[in-house]
């Protein structure tokens, strides 16, 4: 595969902050995997929570949500590797304010339907 062009821009930052960017990129993903975990989860194992429309919508949403949270990653790190390279600021995140709102639409449902099911 060949090297992007940005990755030839501007200075070399220290290893330290390209691996803690990294770390953080990791980080991300395995917060991916736990949603798509919940999401198959939700599908193959809450067979007593009902409705169970809402329940596979919970799922679906949850899916997606780890899809876009995967690509999410990958352009945070970007974009934060090209802020290094630039001696410039890191630039705002679309995805924490995302993933705090599925976060708490989940949950809410969830504490819906486990409300409804008792």
């Amino acid at each position: 595969m060949r090297e992007p062009s940005w990755r030839r821009d501007g200075e070399h930052p220290d290893y330290r902050f390209t691996l803690a960017n990294e770390r953080t990129f990791l980080a991300w993903i395995r917060t991916a995997l736990a949603l798509l975990a919940g999401a198959v989860l939700l599908d193959q194992f809450a067979t007593a929570l009902e409705p169970r429309v809402v329940v596979l919508v919970l799922a679906v949403v949850l899916a997606i949500a780890a899809a876009v949270l995967s690509v999410g990653a990958y352009t945070r790190w970007r974009a934060n590797e090209i802020a290094m390279r630039r001696n410039g600021p890191l630039p705002f995140s679309w995805v924490l304010p995302l993933i705090s709102a599925i976060g708490l639409l989940a949950a809410a449902v969830l504490a819906a339907l486990f409300l409804v099911t008792s």
